[in-house]
C-alpha cells in the first residue's frame, strides 16, 4: 500500500529590497542578496516560525512609512511573527549585510548594521549571529522553520568611483 502522506514541496521565496516575509511552512527557504542593505532573520524555535526582512536605510522621515527603512521593516516583521504565534522571549535573530560597497561615500552599510543590532538590543531580542561589514556582497538563505541560515560572499568588485567611471567609459561592466 502506498504512503498517502503529503510530501513537503521545497519552495524558495526571494526577498527584494524593501520586503519581508514570514513562514511556518516546512520546506520554505527565504533568499536575498545584500550589499549595503541589511537582512534580519528572526526565528522562534518552539513555534517553528521565522522571517526575514531586507532594508536599505536605517531610518527615514517620520512621516515616510516605507519598508526601505529598518525601523518600519523590523516592526512589521515582528508583528507578523507574533500573529503566527511567536513569543518575544524565545526569538533568536541573525543579522547579515551592511557592506561598504562604494569607497569614498558615506558608510550606509555600517549605519544599517548598527541600527539592526541596536533595535534587537532595545527590543530584548537575542542576536545569535552577525555577519556584517566588509566590502563584499552576500547571498543569504534562511529556513524559517528551523532557523538555519547560510551565507555566500560574492566576489569582491572594485568599488573605487574613479575606476568605475573609467570602466564605464570603455563599456566594461563588472557584475557580481
Amino acid at each position: 500500500m502506498k504512503d498517502n502522506a503529503a510530501k513537503v514541496k521545497d519552495r524558495t521565496i526571494h526577498i527584494i529590497q524593501g520586503e519581508f516575509r514570514v513562514s511556518d511552512t516546512p520546506g520554505d527557504m527565504l533568499s536575498t542578496v545584500l550589499g549595503s542593505c541589511v537582512a534580519t532573520c528572526i526565528y522562534d524555535p518552539v513555534r517553528m516560525v521565522g522571517g526575514m526582512n531586507h532594508y536599505l536605510l536605517p531610518t527615514g522621515v517620520p512621516t515616510d512609512v516605507n519598508l526601505k527603512y529598518g525601523a518600519h521593516a523590523m516592526e512589521l516583521l515582528l508583528n507578523e511573527l507574533y500573529k503566527k504565534g511567536a513569543v518575544r522571549e524565545r526569538l533568536e535573530a541573525k543579522v547579515f549585510g551592511g557592506a561598504r560597497m562604494l569607497k569614498g561615500l558615506p558608510n550606509i552599510g555600517g549605519a544599517n548594521a548598527e541600527f539592526a543590532q541596536w533595535f534587537l538590543k532595545t527590543e530584548n531580542i537575542r542576536c545569535v549571529l552577525t555577519s556584517v561589514g566588509g566590502t563584499r556582497a552576500r547571498k543569504i538563505r534562511f529556513w524559517p522553520c528551523t532557523g538555519k541560515a547560510q551565507q555566500m560572499t560574492l566576489d569582491e568588485v572594485n568599488t573605487d568611483p574613479a575606476a568605475m567611471a573609467s570602466k564605464a567609459d570603455t563599456h566594461e561592466v563588472e557584475l557580481f
